[in-house]
């Protein structure tokens, strides 16, 4: 992969104009980016949301993480209703100002793109032998995720709901999706985190990756088990690097991952 294709994959993951842009302020922080018809549209909730220089910003009347979890809740399922916000997951995110800091409130995972929110991510890159003779495992999104739907992703990957850390949520995914023990996903490595701040159909993607390599058996074959993996394909290492970015079928989060992967083994 050229210089200049990997300096295109990395800009793809910041392309993001925040003067097309209103934050979303709540106790005087920045907690998330609104695209200017989302900031208008939440003006329909005067009591919850107050718009200012600053922003939109999230009554102060709503002193406490819970009675603002409890207010935006509403709003999200009238968005949701309505079919601004879609692919409800019934799963909660946390929102707070960074990734170790008290949750400030808590909304429908669903809903994180449309006020922008910060999420994180726990993605592996799973493979099986060295040097040149170096493998990796790639996974194909069903056709009924709501987001990338049909695309080649790193074998696993999945949000990470409140309160659950980067290696509890790999192991869940690890089983879920491609069928990994939990004693064997654990033997999971950290190598680093990736950022992605862009515009996105549902509006704003503010994200987190933690990224992880798992070396497996050769022998091993990974299995769905949810529903959202539609296939497997093991890839020679040396094919990957063409495989990188949307227009080349892998989702953006997936080739920034797998990115991190191929440098180490350089």
């Amino acid at each position: 992969m050229t210089g200049r294709a990997i300096a295109d994959l990395k800009r793809a993951a910041r392309r993001f104009d925040a003067a097309a842009h209103v934050p979303l302020v709540c106790e005087g922080a920045r907690v998330g980016w609104l695209r200017k018809s989302h900031a208008h549209r939440l003006m329909a909730w005067p009591d919850i949301f107050k718009r200012d220089a600053h922003g939109v910003r999230i009554s102060g009347v709503l002193a406490t993480a819970g009675a603002r979890t409890a207010a935006l809740e509403g709003v999200v399922h009238a968005l949701h209703e309505e079919g601004t916000i879609t692919g409800w997951r019934n799963e909660r995110y946390a929102v707070a100002t960074a990734f170790d800091a008290l949750p400030l409130f808590h909304i429908e995972r669903a809903a994180a793109r449309f006020f922008g929110t910060t999420t994180y991510a726990a993605h592996a890159n799973g493979y099986c032998g060295t040097g040149g003779d170096c493998e990796t495992w790639l996974a194909r999104r069903a056709m009924t995720k709501p987001i990338d739907p049909g695309l080649l992703d790193n074998l696993v990957g999945g949000g990470m709901a409140a309160g659950v850390p980067p290696l509890q949520t790999l192991t869940r995914e690890a089983r879920e999706e491609a069928g990994i023990p939990e004693a064997l996903a654990r033997q999971a490595v950290a190598i680093g985190t990736v950022e992605v701040l862009r515009e996105v159909p549902e509006g704003v993607q503010s994200e987190t990756i933690f990224a992880f390599e798992l070396e497996l058996p050769r022998e091993f074959q990974p299995h769905n088990e949810d529903g959202e993996v539609a296939e497997f394909q093991r890839v020679p290492l040396a094919r990957v690097a063409g495989m990188l970015g949307c227009g080349a079928g892998m989702t953006l989060d997936a080739s920034l991952v797998a990115l991190e992967f191929l440098a180490r083994r350089a």
